[in-house]
């Protein structure tokens, strides 16, 4: 069943990976707003929240945008991806080219966000890579097991079954690829570059209730 009628918005945080991720809402048959204005964020009935680059450098853009505040008072389904999903946690390692202290993110799921620790194999995490969803959660239904998708990442919030973690993945270590905290969802990976799995993902989100 398709929910054609949902106020379906894109977050507008200037971030680079907007547009793939409205063109892959809308090859599913939605129309989809890409906005930063409180009424039509607050008015959606799902919201999506792009991210690319480091936490400090996105924080100080949602900050310039006025949108640090908005998104804490979103009460629908909203999904972080990417740098999207890291920015729903409390705090940051990764503090760009010339930090020193952690980033304070949105507080919005009981995280830190850690540099991952790969041994020998190279960061950032950039390719296709299998998950394991760990809760049953409706995100990955008709997903068969073994689905890749793909990642472009060296920070990621650690696995937490008992709390936040409904995904996870394994790249020299065990990190969550997706994540929910409340009405706040996120997904390490890309789903709008991940193929058929990620579309899956998209249409899952979108017609689950709130």
């Amino acid at each position: 069943m398709a929910y054609t009628n949902q106020k379906i918005v894109i977050i507008d945080t200037g971030c680079a990976n907007v547009s793939s991720v409205r063109f892959a809402i809308e090859r599913l048959g939605y129309s989809v707003t890409v906005s930063k204005d409180r009424d039509v964020v607050l008015g959606a009935d799902k919201l999506f929240l792009p991210g690319v680059g480091t936490a400090s450098e996105a924080m100080k853009n949602l900050q310039e945008r006025g949108l640090i505040s908005l998104v804490k008072q979103v009460d629908k389904p909203l999904l972080g991806i990417c740098l999207g999903m890291q920015l729903l946690g409390v705090l940051s390692e990764e503090q760009g080219q010339s930090g020193t202290s952690l980033v304070n993110c949105l507080g919005l799921c009981d995280a830190t966000i850690k540099k991952l620790k790969t041994g020998d194999l190279p960061l950032p995490h950039m390719g296709w890579n299998t998950i394991t969803p760990t809760k049953g959660h409706p995100l990955f239904k008709g997903i068969p097991a073994g689905s890749y998708f793909y990642f472009v990442h060296s920070y990621a919030i650690p696995v937490n079954d008992d709390s936040y973690t409904i995904a996870q993945c394994e790249y020299g270590q065990a990190f969550s690829a997706a994540i929910q905290s409340g009405n706040y969802y996120g997904v390490q990976f890309h789903p709008e570059r991940s193929s058929n799995a990620g579309a899956q993902l998209i249409k899952n989100f979108l017609e689950m209730s709130a």
